[in-house]
């Protein structure tokens, strides 16, 4: 039995997909209170109603990624809230673009509440399905082969998503990406030990507010702070090119001291992101998802790139080697560098590296965006 009624759905999804008449991408998640976490999924108006978005076959084109890998490494996705359909629609996402199984049955796929429990699940909050269906995607699209665990907060209360990260990891994940955040603050430090766990690669969204002050938990230094770009199929040797996306996050701490790994001059605390994938909704992925939305999407935001990094370290195989993300400071030279447009919306910079696609380190894409695997 479906949660939601015929009528409250559409509700629902007049509100999450606009008509396509309407360009502007459209938040998944709301405001949220304080010490609560929004969620930074978009769903692009425009292609919202058509299956249009690009599937793994196109990313690991774009990103240069080997077909296999990673079959030892266990991404976990934390999310607020319960997503009923989550396991049903990532079997359909893996079907349709040709994907392993990843099941309950078969081992890949675990669902727990935030104590590690199989149950009882958490009620919905909101609109989170669809930023949970979207994570469990694009952590498939980059490793097909990993195993994903889904932990769900009680809440979006970062009280609530901290435990859960710390539950990820005791459950063996080597990886852990958090596609949600809230601009940092005084009390951001409250939350850090949550993100702090060496050994274990803990990636999160940059946010999607542009230029403006930084997001948490992706600000904290033990973190893999990931912004995004816009990725179109282009008449060139690597047969894409990418920008800065408008809405990819950047900016300078406050709060966080600058780690000695992070050499830019313009900032004296820590600089988000790190590193980049695609974000911006009108060139984002497909997603499958059925609790709150009817089938296929096209979603995108920072939430995106984040799961989808998550599964490029896991290809990888080198969790252990991100304690924070020195290795791709050291490794910058193997990525695609993107020196185009910028991410300013409320707040100019002076077409500074902060909020502008540069030649080397930019705030908005950090060190660049994978090409292969050599940098990770």
């Amino acid at each position: 039995m479906r949660r939601f009624g015929f009528l409250a759905v559409l509700i629902v999804l007049a509100a999450l997909v606009p008509s396509v008449a309407s360009a502007a991408p459209r938040d998944v998640c709301g405001p949220a209170a304080p010490g609560f976490a929004r969620c930074y999924a978009k769903v692009d108006s425009r292609h919202a109603l058509r299956a249009t978005g690009y599937g793994p076959a196109d990313l690991r084109s774009a990103y240069r990624l080997p077909d296999i890998g990673g079959a030892g490494e266990t991404i976990a996705i934390v999310d607020a809230g319960d997503a009923p359909t989550a396991e049903a629609d990532l079997a359909v996402y893996r079907q349709t673009y040709g994907l392993p199984p990843c099941t309950t049955a078969n081992g890949c796929f675990r669902k727990v509440n935030q104590q590690g429990d199989p149950g009882p699940l958490p009620p919905v909050q909101g609109s989170w399905p669809v930023e949970t269906a979207l994570d469990l995607d694009m952590a498939s699209a980059a490793c097909s082969q990993c195993k994903l665990l889904l932990v769900e907060g009680d809440d979006a209360s970062f009280e609530a998503l901290g435990v859960s990260v710390d539950t990820a990891v005791r459950l063996g994940a080597t990886i852990v990406s958090n596609s949600y955040g809230a601009t940092e603050s005084r009390q951001s430090a409250d939350f850090a030990a949550h993100y702090r766990h060496p050994g274990v690669a803990i990636v999160a969204s940059s946010g999607d507010s542009g230029f403006t002050a930084p997001s948490f938990p992706a600000v904290y230094s033990s973190v893999i702070a990931v912004g995004g770009t816009s990725l179109s199929k282009a008449d060139n040797t690597r047969g894409w090119t990418e920008s800065v996306w408008k809405g990819a996050s950047s900016g300078c701490s406050a709060w966080v001291a600058k780690p000695a790994w992070q050499k830019d001059p313009n900032c004296p605390g820590r600089t988000v992101a790190d590193v980049s994938a695609v974000a911006d909704p009108a060139t984002g992925p497909a997603v499958y998802e059925t609790t709150i939305a009817t089938g296929w999407i096209v979603v995108g935001g920072t939430s995106a790139s984040a799961p989808f990094v998550a599964g490029v370290i896991a290809l990888a195989g080198h969790h252990d080697q991100y304690p924070d993300a020195s290795r791709l400071y050291a490794q910058a030279g193997q990525l695609n560098d993107v020196v185009s447009g910028d991410n300013i919306q409320y707040e100019e910079c002076g077409g500074d590296y902060l909020c502008t696609g540069l030649p080397g380190y930019d705030g908005p894409t950090g060190n660049g965006t994978p090409n292969g695997l050599a940098a990770f």
